[in-house]
């Protein structure tokens, strides 16, 4: 841990730490670590090297942002709605 708040620290990029046991803190981010290891990790059978892994979890994301509709965005993709939420400004 000591190595990664250094290194955080390096770049300056901020942490914020939950105190322990707490999941109603972080709710959303435990939802979408639970719908990566189901519709991912569990899938996964490329091989296991970084590059592999990496290559296919970018594809995935991908997928996950623009292509898989969710059911906490009505359906939508984070894409479609973060546009119909927040549409960017006008040139």
């Amino acid at each position: 841990m000591a190595e990664f708040e250094e290194a955080c620290k390096e770049l300056e990029i901020s942490i914020f730490v939950l105190p322990p046991k707490s999941p109603k803190l972080n709710g959303h981010v435990e939802r979408a670590h639970r719908t990566h290891a189901e519709e991912f990790y569990e899938l996964y059978e490329g091989d296991l090297d970084l590059v592999s892994l990496n290559q296919a979890l970018k594809e995935w994301e991908g997928t996950y942002n623009h292509i898989r509709p969710h059911q906490s965005l009505d359906m939508r993709t984070p894409q479609e709605y973060i546009y119909r939420c927040h549409p960017p400004p006008a040139p």
